[in-house]
């Protein structure tokens, strides 16, 4: 499902104009990528967490030239879904 997507879903499902509600999903998108950047994980209860991960500083190797490289330490976001949300998804999703 792409961003126009939901945002058609929701429209369609409330009654507010597209132009609204692709206004409230991006600055939502956006209130995200604020506090994360912040270092502020971001907690929505029964459905997940964004959150700030560390990853350690380790050695990564270029195969074709035969090198290696030292990857530095650094941050990333990560999404981490709520037990509701994994249990929703595995009993529906069916192969």
């Amino acid at each position: 499902m792409t961003k126009a997507e939901i945002v058609a879903s929701i429209s369609e499902k409330t009654g507010i104009d597209k132009a609204e509600v692709l206004a409230t999903v991006e600055a939502f998108m956006n209130e995200i990528k604020t506090s994360l950047e912040s270092k502020d994980n971001v907690y929505l209860r029964g459905f997940g967490s964004f959150i700030i991960k560390e990853r350690a500083e380790k050695t990564g190797r270029n195969i074709s030239k035969n090198t290696t490289i030292k990857i530095p330490a650094h941050f990333i976001p990560a999404f981490k879904p709520a037990k509701i949300f994994v249990n929703g998804v595995k009993t529906k999703v069916k192969k």
